[in-house]
Order: C-alpha cells, then sequence, then structure tokens
C-alpha cells in the first residue's frame, strides 16, 4: 500500500482540488491512504485570528472571510450539498466556541488551529467521492495518540501504531482520507504536532502500514538544493540518502517536515517527493543510497531570534552557566539552531515564538544579563564548496558566523539576507 501527503499548496482551490482528485484517481486500484493538510494559507489566517482576539482586534470579519472562502470552494466543487453544509456549520461554529474560551493559549490554539485539517479532509472527501473514487473519511485524532504537549505533541508509537495496524482493512476495500498535523493526547484533547506536521504524520500512517512508499505532493518539481524563489538557479534532486535528508530538514529545508525522515528510515520506506501540477516529472527519491559529489544545499530560516547570556560577575562562562541555560531550555522544549560562547558570554539562535521567548528570558535574568534580536534569518550552507563558502561568509551585516568542515552558518538581519 502507499501513503500520499498533499499540502496547502496542492488543495488551495476547487481546480487544485479536483487535480488532487485525479492523481488519487490513477492511483485508484491501489491500497492508498491520502493525508490532507489545510487549504491554502488557513492554518495561517486562523493564527491571526485567534491573535486578532487576544488582542480585541476585529476577528469576526477576519473569521467570516475564512469561512466564505472555505465555502465558495465547495460551491464550485459541488453546487449544492447540503450535508456537507451542515458539517462545515458545526465545524465553524466549534472554532467560534474554542475562540471565544481563549485561556491557556497554547492549549486552544491546538483546538482551534486543527479545524483547518478537519474541514479540508471534509470537502475533499466530498469530492473523491463525487468523482467515484469512493473514500472512507476518518478522524485522525483516534489513530495518532500524543503526550499532552500542545503544539508539538509527541508520539505515543506503541499505541498509535496498534490502532493504525486496523486500518488494513478499511484499506482492502476503499481509499482512506485523513488529516495530517493533528493527534489527540490521553486526556481527549486535540494536539498539533509542530507547524508543517502533516508530512509527519504522512511518515506516521506510512510506517505503522508498512507502505510500500510515502509521497509528498508539492508546488516544486522535487527536493532541491536552495529555495527557488530566493535562489533561482537552484537544481532537484533526483535522489538522496536518508542521512543527507534529515541533515537538510535539521538546518531547516521547509521541503521536508523534520521529523518526517526518521520512522521511514528506520522502516527502509522511501519517501518521494513530487511536482502536483506535473505528476509526471520524476521527483526526488529520498532512500538509502549513496550519491556522490552532491551540491551545496542553501538553507534559508527566517524569524530567528539571537539571545546572549552574559555573567554578571566577572567570572568566565563555565559549565554550571550552560547548564541553568540548557535546563532552561529543555524545560521550554526550544531547540538551538546555533550557538558560540566567549569568554563572558553564551549566545545562541532559536526560532522565535513570543510566548516562549517571554518566558526563557524571564528565567535567564536571574543568571545572567541577557539581551536578543529578533526578526533575523539564519543561513545554513551545507556540503559548501569554496565559491558558496566565500558567497555567504561575506554576506553584511552578519551577527554570527560559524563554520566546520561541510557547513557553515551565518546569522544575518532580515533586509540583508537576500
Amino acid at each position: 500500500m502507499k501513503v500520499f501527503k498533499f499540502g496547502g499548496a496542492s488543495l488551495k482551490s476547487a481546480s487544485a482540488i479536483q487535480n488532487a482528485v485525479r492523481i488519487i484517481k490513477s492511483h485508484a486500484g491501489e491500497k492508498l491512504l491520502v493525508v490532507v493538510s489545510a487549504i491554502g494559507k488557513t492554518t495561517n489566517a486562523l493564527e491571526e485570528i485567534l491573535t486578532l482576539y487576544r488582542e480585541n482586534g476585529p476577528w469576526p470579519a477576519a473569521f467570516n472571510q475564512l469561512k466564505k472562502y472555505h465555502l465558495d470552494i465547495a460551491v464550485e466543487l459541488f453546487a449544492q450539498s447540503n450535508h456537507l453544509q451542515q458539517k462545515l456549520d458545526q465545524v465553524f461554529q466549534s472554532i467560534e466556541t474554542e475562540i471565544e474560551r481563549l485561556d491557556e493559549y497554547d492549549l486552544v490554539y491546538d483546538q482551534v488551529i486543527s479545524q483547518g485539517e478537519i474541514i479540508s479532509s471534509l470537502i475533499v472527501a466530498e469530492a473523491l467521492n463525487q468523482s467515484q473514487v469512493f473514500c472512507q473519511w476518518i478522524d485522525a485524532r483516534e489513530y495518532i495518540l500524543t503526550d499532552n504537549t500542545h503544539r508539538e505533541g509527541k508520539v505515543d508509537w506503541m499505541a498509535t501504531e496498534e490502532k493504525i495496524k486496523n486500518l488494513h482493512l478499511i484499506l482492502e476495500k476503499n481509499v482512506i482520507l485523513t488529516q495530517g498535523f493533528i493527534g489527540r493526547s490521553n486526556n481527549g484533547l486535540t494536539t498539533t504536532l509542530g507547524r508543517e506536521g502533516s508530512d509527519f504524520s504522512a511518515a506516521i500512517f506510512g510506517t505503522c502500514l508498512d507502505a510500500e512508499s510515502v509521497t509528498i505532493w508539492k508546488d516544486v518539481p522535487g527536493v532541491m538544493n536552495a529555495d527557488p524563489k530566493r535562489l533561482p538557479a537552484a537544481v532537484v534532486f533526483s535522489e538522496l540518502p536518508f542521512r543527507e535528508a534529515a541533515e537538510m530538514t535539521y538546518y531547516g529545508a521547509s521541503v521536508i517536515h523534520p521529523k518526517t525522515i526518521k520512522p521511514l528510515a528506520n522502516r527502509d520506506i522511501p519517501l518521494l517527493v513530487k511536482n502536483f501540477d506535473d505528476p509526471s516529472l520524476p521527483g526526488t527519491r529520498i532512500h538509502e543510497c549513496k550519491v556522490d559529489a552532491i551540491p551545496p544545499l542553501i538553507v534559508f530560516k527566517d524569524n530567528q531570534c539571537l539571545v546572549s547570556c552574559h555573567v554578571t560577575d566577572y567570572t568566565f562562562i563555565n559549565e554550571e552557566h550552560l547548564r541553568i541555560i540548557f535546563h532552561a531550555l529543555s524545560e521550554l522544549d526550544i531547540k538551538i539552531n546555533m550557538m558560540q560562547n566567549s569568554a563572558v558570554s553564551f549566545s545562541f539562535c532559536i526560532d522565535f515564538r513570543e510566548s516562549k521567548i517571554s518566558k526563557l528570558i524571564g528565567q535567564l535574568q536571574h543568571h545572567f544579563e541577557v539581551y536578543y534580536n529578533t526578526g533575523l534569518t539564519l543561513i545554513t550552507v551545507k556540503n559548501y564548496d569554496e565559491a558558496a563558502f566565500e558567497t555567504y561568509r561575506k554576506k553584511k551585516g552578519v551577527l554570527l558566523e560559524q563554520s566546520s568542515r561541510s557547513t557553515l552558518q551565518v546569522l544575518i538581519k532580515p533586509d540583508r539576507a537576500g
């Protein structure tokens, strides 16, 4: 059996959904499980609605605009479908209910943002069934079980695999349509697996079902050595080893979610990255292989925060200082993207998330003078050659630079990142 995953860009309009249906229909004779993300930029829109509500802004207007966007797509696809309309109305009503009880932000975030995937999957399932691709809609929250960590739910693999194995019986008769990005904790609340986590969901289903392959359908021709929107000369990899792909995601390559590779590599299940506009393109195959002379990989990671901790008593940075810093980071589940120390300070670069940064600074200020800069861009050049090394280390506005035998990283101001 195979697993397909369609992201928001591949479902952003009625015509895009029809295209996804055509791709699925061309494989309908196979055992197939399909994972879908929220339509278009729905996740961003729901985040904005939450922010507006929290800041007493005009959130109902943004909410009604998002609702209209989805209903217009449904009308274009189906003309009239009363039972689908009723389902969508119920979901939008639940979003309003959750927004209006906003208290613990991360918890409510998961209950609200997850509904984007539910709406998308209901529309795509209807499109498939009307195209004579009979599918069974399932709620991923009944199968992907996590701990209680909201916005970064950690999968309970044993319980999840036990649940997902039961899907083999359904796959004998129907295509399965489900959601990415979401799971459920043991207290019954919805959790999410981290932004762009639908890739990870596809890997979870693929791993637990021992799939032949997992295919991610994207708006690019495959995995490229740079973002073509930033560097038009970027080239496509025909194949990549699991390890190389995993390192790419660690440094922030957005084409694949960082958690996707490990479970598939452990089961030796190939990951295919294909273009949904032209399925005939070969795309990229990520599997256990050896590739010589891999060109430099260039990753831009925006929305970075540089935090610098300075000792206050004229001592040098020592292991005890590092223990305090790393303990605070671990408690808040914050990942370091780059770090560097001097005699009297320790600096590190992390993804900016306001609520977590505020808590981190508050903890560290008990022990250090803390300074921080936001809105930065981290550029990583992996497998650099001499030309790439010189080009990026000489960028203007570099705040931090670090290199090893194979990897260069520079942290720069956003207006100098192009």
